[in-house]
């Protein structure tokens, strides 16, 4: 059967796993199905991972698209996306850093048990942003979700570029030490028992912002980050082409009910507040 474009898993393999935080784990995965991945020209790659259920596996090369053709629903995998913290292609291998919540989901669960060896199958890389290097300044803010895509882009930074960056996690403990050659002001969050975001959108609210074009990535928990984008686009007034924002989950979903019905949800807040 003829390979379908965006259908076809690569193949990469465990190569150690740490914990970052009490709450985020960082499995790094390599091997030769690495050694031709398209990744790098953004700083917001993401691959979405095949977690088939217990006791099934594929038949090679797993192709997602026969697999949903041919093989019972109850067999099909679970597809969760996540964001390449950092990409390494002289190794080749990639950093993915998982939010865990206990026994909950899917990911999080698998990232604590999995061990060297263990074969990742993965679909990608995407992505669509990178901190542009004429921009006066860069803003970004975030939830957990978020946060390896903000590390990324501020490692990307051209030194001594001014950015002022906003990451909400649950308290101090999700603290991590971030690296970059901009001037970057970094402010962590404390969630607490605050709805997720509610810290972010009074930052950014409150934020005086520096004069010049703004270049901003705004991503995390669906709900704060229509509110942002409604105020940087209606109240800041700033165009879509200066803005990379959109939810990556949405709470009391999981990824399957969000990715249906995430289309629907961008075309509503789109018809409010415009394109």
């Amino acid at each position: 059967m003829a390979e379908r474009r965006g259908r076809m898993a690569k193949t990469g393999v465990v190569s150690r796993v740490e914990q970052l935080t009490p709450n985020m784990m960082r499995v790094v995965i390599g091997g030769d199905g690495l050694a031709e991945l398209a990744a790098g020209e953004y700083t917001d790659h993401y691959i979405k991972i095949l977690f088939p259920p217990a006791g099934v596996t594929y038949p090679d090369p797993v192709d997602l698209g026969v697999i949903r053709e041919t093989m019972p629903a109850e067999t099909w995998p679970a597809v969760r996306t996540y964001t390449i913290r950092r990409w390494l292609p002289e190794i080749p291998e990639i950093w993915v850093d998982f939010v865990v919540h206990g026994d909950s989901g899917v990911a999080g669960p698998w990232a604590v048990a999995a061990k060297p060896g263990d074969v990742v199958r993965f679909m990608g890389p995407g992505g669509g942003y990178a901190p542009d290097p004429q921009a006066a300044w860069h803003l970004l803010a975030g939830d957990e979700s978020a946060l390896p895509a903000i590390a990324a882009a501020l490692e990307r930074m051209p030194s001594g570029a001014q950015a002022k960056a906003f990451i909400e996690v649950t308290d101090a403990n999700e603290v991590q030490k971030l690296q970059t050659p901009a001037d970057a002001e970094v402010k962590w969050l404390y969630r607490g028992d605050q709805p997720v975001g509610q810290s972010l959108v009074t930052a950014v609210r409150d934020l005086d912002f520096p004069s010049g074009q703004v270049h901003a990535f705004v991503h995390g928990e669906a709900t704060f980050v229509k509110e942002l984008r409604r105020h940087l686009r209606i109240e800041r007034e700033i165009p879509m082409s200066q803005l990379s924002i959109s939810g990556y989950w949405r709470r009391g979903m999981n990824e399957d009910g969000w990715q249906s019905s995430k289309r629907e949800w961008n075309q509503q807040i789109e018809a409010e507040q415009g394109a």
